[in-house]
């Protein structure tokens, strides 16, 4: 399955893993082999054999992952799977469709996994706020649940940002308030600002006054 010319484009975009533990895979035929892996009887061999060493490995990991339609059992093979991601695209690209189904359930595991200690567990809670508490499911506090994250980690902070960012495509009058209150840190705060200004989901008289609340 592997790719070198995808391998030599996609190698820059991970720069948190090793070069010799990625073959070079496009993502397509990897969740083709995942739709395989899951029909198997034998998949928990693979699902329980970490940690990978190849990054496909853990992709491939977090395909079947996404693809589980038991809300338990796709929980636990989270909490068992994220302490061992290493690096953005592996997390990002997990987004099971049966969270759909339990917003309240799902609640309490995110907060488990934004209370962690490791960095893509935290950035992987984030992301589910994102994805499935910003519309028919949101509320004020879920803003502040992620506006009390601090951390120094890169990964964590744009998430914080592109979480915020999205916020104000979404629900953009209680996001504001939490710019108008410097209530980020100035680092998420001024590239929340920056994402913001890039997308096309906000207007351009909200675009020229996110810009004034830059903190020089």
């Amino acid at each position: 399955m592997r790719d070198e010319n995808y391998r030599s484009f996609h190698l820059p975009l991970i720069p948190s893993v090793e070069p010799d533990k990625v073959i070079g895979i496009r993502s397509p035929k990897l969740r083709a082999f995942a739709k395989e892996i899951s029909k198997r009887q034998d998949k928990n061999e693979f699902l329980f054999a970490l940690p990978h060493r190849y990054y496909e490995e853990n992709n491939l990991h977090a395909f079947i992952i996404e693809a589980e339609k038991d809300f338990d059992i796709c929980t636990d093979l989270l909490d068992s799977f994220l302490p061992f991601v290493d690096n953005w695209a592996t997390c990002d690209c997990m987004s099971p469709k049966v969270f759909k189904k339990h917003p309240t359930k799902l609640m309490e595991h995110i907060k488990k996994w934004v209370g962690a200690e490791h960095t893509y567990s935290i950035r992987f809670g984030i992301k589910c706020l994102m994805s499935f508490y910003l519309d028919e499911h949101f509320t004020p506090d879920i803003l502040k649940i992620v506006a009390d994250i601090r951390s120094e980690e890169y990964y964590i902070n744009m998430m914080i940002a592109w979480f915020f960012a999205t916020a104000l495509a979404k629900q953009y009058d209680h996001a504001l308030v939490y710019l108008k209150e410097n209530r980020l840190g100035k680092w998420c705060h001024n590239k929340t600002i920056r994402k913001a200004i890039e997308s096309y989901r906000i207007t351009n008289e909200q675009k020229a006054y996110l810009r004034t609340l830059t903190i020089k």
